[in-house]
């Protein structure tokens, strides 16, 4: 008899009814000549440090690095019942062999093989490995089980994996915790995510916005602008230039564009998408697709393909005539499935994509509750999007000149809604437009090459730089997707930060460890999260770890690369971080000192109080020359910086005496050496006061260029002013998470 071990209850419930093992037991199907079991994912994992040595149980430097000489696991917690029938099932004298029927990926192996082991089971292995979960594909897999011995190289690839974020993971969080006296969890996915946030937070404290102008001609109906302006004289001759002159049409340029289905959705797509338009996190967005697959409504989620299989093509084509005839829909006639469109066996690995099942048949949509209700109508719109017929426009380009300059207008026609007309249904259902909503198409009066406007009227309109937007979770989701991508091979198994399975978890992590806060859609770095990513070597930030150890990881999966060879690496890396950071300084040690605490609430504007400096008392001085060269190396400041000169200027309005006063004393005694002073002026959109000691602001901001990492902006050793109602607010500290002192 064949004892079949699945990934999860749901993939053993399918194998189950595939092959006819009707008779439910506690943990197990029995029927047909066969046993279905499952582990609940990882049944067995890596026990923790504890587990070797007492003494680890403590987090202590003088322990570090801790490299397991022979590797120990455990029963997962809360698993122990599971895991204990799966045992006595592989005990049972009439099991003669195992079907590994686990997801068919590195992971899927590891779960097998680990929980095998733990068992102590030498019975006969075979594996089953398909990409989709339809009653014929899963009978199809097991007429054609292949040795298990085949993929001995995936489970060591797998398996080193798991060693190395375990020692990497283990070594580096208790190193820089004990270091900074406070628990800092370093991972290889978590940290450069993090790293990833901080940088645009740097890139948009340190942006400078810029005006810049358009001039435009009215042309009788239609406008046509000139191209970017930055200086107004220049905009201002171009309109006296034009104003009530004449302007020709020297080029009129037509073209028909065709814009493809979009792909059915993977999980990241999903989660991207249901959080630009419902404001869902990565983590609600798995939640309410879990849930609808466990009622039979979606397919498995955790996917990373969106394509299906050839398999498939008959099951989508009458699960997208259910989709169709949904009430939002029904506007949309004559549609005719493209499902060769979404079918291609070799772009499904693990699984096929995600996309609504038959059960639609048997359920009334509007009874659903409303977030799992808003996810199953987006997948179902996506999935008649994809099977429908291309979107066709023409678009049109006119140039004209006019007093010796060039200006453009440009419109298109649409010749073919295609599948547009059904993504426009479903986004005019939504309460709340999404900011890419679709735009109303614009549409150029009739024109002729030659065509000539007399006494045209000429304007200019005024306009500013932007700074780049804080992630949210659909752009922080992408990005963590193709982090690192451009240094991998084709053929590895993961590219980017996490899977899809896994991103949600890391996100939710780094919120919950207070490295990261939500502001609305937003995901802001805050004042610990930005200290950290400043703390750590580059190699724990940067997606190039995860780049290289998926390199190495795809050799040893091919039987390249031993597993001895990859893992002696790791420990070398884990022994040099530990020599490396021996020590810091006792002002680095305060850096993840806690806030303080608000004294009140100011009665004049209603903000919160704290203790703090005057701003006619200098900080504090750099504790030694080290600091500020750890500083210089912050990931907050990048070359994408202000040159310092910018920086210093005459004082504007509205500053408090008590720092006039300062500045006073200051040229009376003629700013010596190892006096502070006052520089001033506008950044960022606000006004800075900067105090500095020999130059020290000079040199920090002139040094970033020749500095790969750049500086950390002087965020500890200034204090930014800014009128806030009757009140200054003086801020200090890291910007993202400052510290705040109300002076009435």
């Amino acid at each position: 008899m064949k004892l079949i071990i699945a990934e999860k209850p749901s993939v053993a419930a399918a194998y189950a009814a595939a092959l006819g093992a009707k008779n439910k037991k506690d943990g197990y199907l029995e029927g047909n000549g066969c046993l279905v079991t499952w582990c609940i994912g990882h049944l067995v994992s890596l026990a923790e440090a504890g587990a070797y040595e007492e003494r680890y149980k403590k987090w202590n430097y003088e322990d570090l690095p801790i490299l397991p000489e022979v590797w120990q696991h455990v029963v997962s917690p809360g698993k122990e019942k599971q895991f204990s029938i799966v045992k006595s099932l592989m005990e049972r004298p009439d099991v003669t062999e195992l079907v590994n029927g686990c997801d068919a990926g590195r992971e899927g192996e590891l779960i097998f093989r680990l929980a095998v082991e733990m068992a102590g089971c030498t019975k006969p292995v075979w594996r089953l490995w398909i990409s989709s979960m339809e009653d014929t594909a899963i009978r199809e897999g097991f007429s054609h089980l292949e040795p298990g011995s085949r993929y001995e190289p995936l489970y060591h690839s797998a398996l080193c994996r798991s060693k190395a974020d375990w020692l990497i993971g283990i070594n580096a969080t208790r190193l820089f915790s004990v270091l900074y006296h406070k628990t800092l969890n370093v991972g290889r996915v978590q940290t450069p995510t993090l790293a990833m946030l901080a940088e645009r937070d740097g890139k948009i404290m340190l942006f400078q916005k810029k005006k810049y102008y358009h001039v435009r001609l009215s042309l009788n109906g239609l406008e046509a602008v000139s191209d970017r302006v930055d200086e107004k004289e220049k905009a201002v001759s171009m309109q006296t230039a034009c104003q009530n002159g004449q302007a020709v049409c020297v080029s009129l340029e037509r073209e028909k564009k065709t814009v493809k289905p979009p792909k059915l959705y993977d999980l990241t797509t999903l989660q991207r998408e249901a959080n630009r338009l419902f404001g869902f996190t990565a983590k609600e967005t798995l939640d309410y697709a879990q849930a609808l697959y466990e009622k039979k409504l979606l397919t498995y989620p955790r996917t990373d393909s969106r394509y299906l299989t050839g398999d498939m093509a008959e099951t989508v084509s009458a699960v997208a005539r259910l989709a169709a005839g949904l009430p939002l829909f029904s506007a949309v006639g004559g549609f005719t499935p493209d499902v060769a469109a979404v079918i291609s066996d070799k772009d499904v690995s693990d699984h096929h994509a995600i996309i609504p099942t038959l059960e639609l048949a048997k359920q009334e949509v509007s009874l659903l509750p409303a977030g799992e209700r808003n996810l199953f109508i987006l997948v179902c719109c996506k999935l008649l999007c994809a099977l429908a017929a291309p979107h066709v426009y023409e678009t049109v380009s006119a140039v004209f000149t006019c007093g010796e300059h060039t200006f453009t207008a440009k419109g298109k026609e649409v010749v073919s809604q295609g599948w547009k007309e059904i993504e426009r249904l479903f986004r005019s259902s939504l309460k709340e437009k999404p900011e890419d909503d679709l735009e109303d198409v614009a549409t150029l009066p009739a024109l002729s090459q030659g065509q000539i406007f007399d006494h045209v009227a000429a304007t200019i309109t005024e306009h500013f730089t932007t700074p780049p937007k804080p992630y949210t979770e659909d752009t922080l989701l992408s990005a963590m997707e193709h982090a690192g991508t451009e240094d991998m091979p084709d053929d590895v198994e993961r590219k980017g930060l996490g899977t899809p399975a896994t991103r949600a978890s890391i996100i939710e992590k780094l919120v919950s460890s207070g490295f990261v806060e939500r502001k609305g859609k937003n995901l802001i770095p805050t004042r610990n999260g930005i200290n950290l990513v400043t703390v750590l070597p580059e190699v724990l930030t940067s997606p190039q770890l995860t780049a290289d150890w998926e390199n190495k990881l795809s050799l040893v999966a091919k039987g390249e690369l031993s597993p001895e060879t990859f893992m002696e690496g790791i420990e070398s890396m884990a022994k040099e971080l530990i020599a490396r950071y021996s020590h810091i300084s006792e002002d680095k040690q305060k850096l993840f000192a806690p806030q303080k605490e608000s004294v009140g609430v100011c009665p004049r504007c209603g903000q919160p109080v704290f203790e703090g400096r005057s701003p006619d008392t200098p900080p504090d001085p750099p504790a030694e020359e080290q600091q500020e060269k750890d500083q210089r190396n912050s990931i907050a400041g990048r070359k994408e910086g202000v040159d310092g000169q910018d920086l210093i200027g005459g004082l504007g309005n509205g500053v408090p005496k008590a720092v006039e006063g300062a500045l006073q004393k200051d040229k009376k005694e003629g700013e010596p050496a190892q006096r502070r002073t006052l520089a001033q002026g506008k950044f960022g959109g606000g006004r800075w006061l900067i105090w500095h000691r020999e130059g020290l602001l000079e040199r920090r901001f002139l040094s970033q260029a020749g500095d790969r990492r750049g500086m950390l902006p002087v965020y500890n050793i200034c204090q930014r002013l800014a009128r806030e109602g009757n009140g200054y607010k003086i801020f200090t500290g890291f910007l993202s998470s400052p510290q705040e002192t109300l002076l009435c």
